[in-house]
């Protein structure tokens, strides 16, 4: 009898190619995603309990173009320089109690969620198919929705935590979503460009 072999899944190409290239590479990406991060971070609409800014776009973007584990450390980087009193959060705010505030869940549900879009984009949901990049952005946004509410619920109660920290970005994550899903089916296009 013989065994039928079982496809294994390869990770798809990604658009800066970041896992091979040299150490010093990808120290200077990350680098760069925590700026990237941080501008992300001043965009910003003052809510209260928790701001509306770019901030998930940003996590979700550098998941998708550095892959799941760059991309996961990139934000732990990110967030670290904001532990430590770098200006890189909403507003230009830092500090530790930001870790313990009403923002902490979403705070640590960025790494999560950027690992998550960069696993799915390594399996082929990025650029060069738009519409699973959309999903997965959107699977990203709804992951940091429900660790951050869940974290909120902890402080204000459930039904608050509904109201103030997941109601008011709804309509956002899906335009940051479909945003980022533009966005890497550019860069996808861009790159496979013919030279003139």
């Amino acid at each position: 009898m013989t065994k039928l072999a079982t496809p294994t899944l390869k990770p798809a190409q990604m658009p800066f190619d970041l896992a091979s290239r040299p150490l010093l590479w990808q120290a200077g990406a990350v680098v760069i995603g925590s700026l990237f991060l941080a501008l992300c971070s001043w965009i910003e609409v003052p809510m209260v309990p928790v701001p509306v800014t770019m901030q998930t776009f940003g996590v979700a973007m550098v998941g998708a173009l550095y892959g799941w584990r760059l991309g996961a450390i990139t934000i732990v980087a990110w967030l670290l320089e904001a532990a430590l009193g770098l200006p890189v959060l909403s507003g230009g705010s830092a500090g530790a109690h930001h870790f313990v505030g009403p923002t902490a869940g979403y705070l640590f549900a960025f790494p999560l969620v950027g690992a998550l879009v960069g696993w799915l984009a390594e399996r082929g949901w990025n650029g060069a198919r738009p519409l699973l990049a959309f999903v997965s952005m959107l699977l990203g946004n709804a992951l940091c929705l429900v660790i951050g509410a869940a974290w909120l619920a902890t402080l204000i109660g459930l039904d608050q935590a509904i109201v103030h920290g997941v109601t008011p970005f709804l309509i956002g994550a899906v335009l940051k979503s479909a945003l980022g899903a533009a966005v890497l089916a550019l860069l996808v296009r861009g790159k496979t460009r013919p030279a003139a």
